[in-house]
């Protein structure tokens, strides 16, 4: 398959995804969640179970929008995977170029709107997150041999992890004007300059 038409199928699958999200939010917000089915979603975007299911784990996901990995995504994380830098800065540009591929804030209005209309459905999404964060632990773990790699990888995810919910808090509820990328990179040098090892006293 040459390169344009493989850019040409990934597009038209990131459309299909984003018009099955579209749909489920605005489906919970006028019947509620349990309003309607994975077929009635399917139909009003004219695609099957089947295909639904290429896309998202659940009904729940499908709603948050969180598809099954992207594949410019995949590549993101094998180049973090094989790079040899320093690994908390890696997964801090890994961190940002997902946020250029999805940028959350734009949804932010949407997923409020349906948290709001149906807030046990944050259980769903808590349960999302930490496969997510188990993802991106397995992965780091991939560029670590050491006795503490598995607490190391959990102490770089969560505290990444923190430092993404600043960020966002900036832009969402602060309107900040600065880029993610900007708020992520002053908030780690901090954290840096915080937890470095003091000098000792003469």
């Amino acid at each position: 398959m040459s390169d344009s038409a493989e850019s040409l199928r990934e597009q038209r699958k990131r459309e299909t995804s984003r018009a099955l999200t579209d749909s489920a939010r605005r489906l919970t917000t006028e019947r509620g969640f349990a309003g309607f089915t994975i077929e009635e979603l399917c139909a009003e975007v004219g695609v099957s179970r089947r295909t639904f299911f290429n896309y998202f784990e659940s009904k729940e996901n499908a709603v948050f929008g969180f598809a099954t990995v992207d594949s410019r995504q995949e590549e993101l994380e094998e180049e973090f995977a094989a790079a040899h830098g320093d690994i908390i800065e890696d997964f801090v540009r890994l961190t940002v170029r997902r946020f250029e591929l999805f940028n959350p804030v734009d949804d932010a209005p949407a997923l409020f709107a349906v948290i709001e209309h149906e807030p046990r459905l944050l259980k769903a999404a808590f349960e999302q997150i930490a496969k997510n964060e188990q993802r991106d632990r397995d992965l780091i773990l991939r560029r670590l041999d050491d006795d503490d790699a598995s607490l190391r990888a959990e102490v770089i995810v969560h505290t990444v992890g923190a430092l993404v919910r600043m960020s966002m808090d900036q832009l969402v509820h602060h309107q900040s004007t600065a880029s993610f990328a900007d708020l992520m990179t002053r908030r780690l040098v901090l954290v840096r300059s915080l937890y470095a090892p003091s000098q000792k006293a003469d």
